[in-house]
């Protein structure tokens, strides 16, 4: 697949790596600074090409003439829609995507049909990490959560530790804790490594385990792991950027929300955009200001700035002087892992959060979503089955006879508005949407394949 990709920034460098390591794509990345695509360059095995990304002749440039997908991802979000618009109009690309950050476009359904601005999807990676940020919230204990079929089953991530029921006892042992649930292990991390799960392997105590479940079932099944923690009530939010205000807006109506900024004229702007959260003029790395707002009561601290320095800091200072749980917004991937294993809960990697839903687009068969995990060395996919048992691999056949590629197990099924957790004789009917944890991704094509039908599908 030709891939063509505007800009070269976080988000962007992060698509053309996910994209880049899959044998079967051609990635080209657009940018106006060299010295950006040169370092590209050095890491990935793509092709690049300087100058601006909405213009005609830099498109061609990029091979826009048979390319199957443009990817607009720069910061500007006029850039990316005229370059759309120019994809579609002077080089009838298939696919167009792009990166669309202000609410204000992201509200108007009208704007972006073929008619008008030509885009066939949209992404904001500020609503996606407010989404992700508010599970989290709701989940309290869960380093991820991650929806599936409309919210109908969820991928939950958490930490097993010694008051988990589980702990120390075999995975057979899973449906004697929690009958009558819709619940299943999907994969279980240990010293960062996966392991190789059956119904003999122990869980232990510091494991990530990452399982499966219906909406309805996932406290009871996170009291397997864990103490289960109290609902959140309080919420400070240090920056007062799109990201903040937007998660404030969600969180106000349910939660005690403050938010502190440290410009005066951004203050009084968001301060008219919320209903019920207070807005703080200051430095949320101010000791200060943190003790003076009982820091050591809140429940969770959330650093949203647009500097990770000063989130991680401010993070740091915040659980220092006894917040509960702190979360710092991360965009470099060597930080991410520095931090976790210190004094902060959960980086948040906006290019990790964003990079799954762009990759529901641009894989092959019908991807319903995909959630990239683990920095992009796993993947929990939503692939959904067609056709008959003639023209698929999957449809009408029972789990054991489908084969996956190593290290991937399906681990649910959505039928309609029934959730099945999947079993080694469970049968793929033709609809039903697969729910699948990869633990290896480079062999994503493979699976690609499976959920291909046949030229005679129609």
């Amino acid at each position: 697949m030709k891939i063509i990709i505007l800009g070269a920034g976080q988000v962007g460098s992060s698509a053309a790596y996910h994209l880049s390591r899959e044998e079967a794509n051609e990635v080209t990345v657009v940018d106006l600074r060299a010295d950006v695509l040169r370092e590209l360059q050095d890491r990935l095995d793509i092709r690049t090409v300087v100058g601006h990304a909405a213009y005609p002749e830099v498109l061609e440039r990029a091979g826009a003439n048979d390319a199957d997908i443009v990817v607009a991802l720069t910061d500007s979000d006029e850039t990316n829609m005229v370059a759309c618009q120019v994809a579609y109009t002077k080089f009838h690309t298939p696919t167009k995507i792009a990166r669309i950050r202000a609410a204000e476009y992201m509200r108007s359904e009208i704007l972006f049909t073929q008619d008008a601005i030509p885009i066939d999807v949209r992404i904001s990676p500020e609503q996606l990490v407010c989404e992700y940020i508010e599970q989290l919230i709701l989940y309290p204990g869960a380093t991820q959560v991650l929806d599936f079929a409309g919210g109908r089953v969820r991928l939950v991530g958490v930490f097993a530790d010694r008051d988990g029921l589980l702990v120390g006892q075999r995975i057979a042992t899973l449906r004697e804790h929690v009958p009558n649930t819709e619940v299943r292990i999907a994969a279980i991390y240990r010293k960062g490594k996966a392991m190789l799960l059956d119904g003999d392997t122990v869980v232990q105590e510091g494991d990530e385990v990452f399982f499966i479940a219906d909406r309805k079932d996932i406290r009871v099944f996170m009291i397997e792991m864990r103490r289960l923690e109290d609902p959140v009530r309080r919420v400070v939010i240090a920056g007062g950027g799109n990201i903040g205000v937007r998660l404030a807006l969600a969180l106000e109506q349910t939660n005690q929300v403050k938010i502190i900024e440290r410009d005066p004229k951004r203050a009084r702007v968001i301060s008219e955009k919320l209903n019920k959260a207070i807005v703080l003029v200051g430095d949320a790395a101010d000791e200060e200001l943190l003790l003076e707002e009982n820091i050591d009561t809140v429940d969770v601290f959330c650093a949203l700035t647009n500097s990770e320095e000063a989130n991680i800091l401010s993070s740091m200072l915040a659980r220092r002087l006894g917040a509960h749980k702190v979360m710092a917004l991360i965009n470099r991937a060597s930080y991410v892992e520095l931090v976790e294993s210190g004094s902060i809960d959960i980086a948040i990697s906006p290019q990790q959060v964003t990079i799954g839903s762009l990759l529901a687009h641009v894989r092959r068969g019908d991807v319903a979503k995909v959630h990239s995990l683990r920095r992009g060395a796993a993947e929990a996919i939503e692939a959904i089955a067609h056709g008959d048992p003639e023209q698929s691999q999957v449809v009408g056949r029972k789990i054991e006879d489908i084969e996956l590629p190593k290290g991937t197990a399906i681990v649910a099924l959505v039928r309609r508005d029934q959730v099945i957790i999947a079993h080694h004789d469970t049968v793929i009917k033709t609809d039903d949407h697969v729910i699948l944890f990869m633990t290896d991704r480079r062999k994503i094509e493979r699976l690609e394949q499976l959920f291909q039908v046949s030229v005679s599908f129609v």
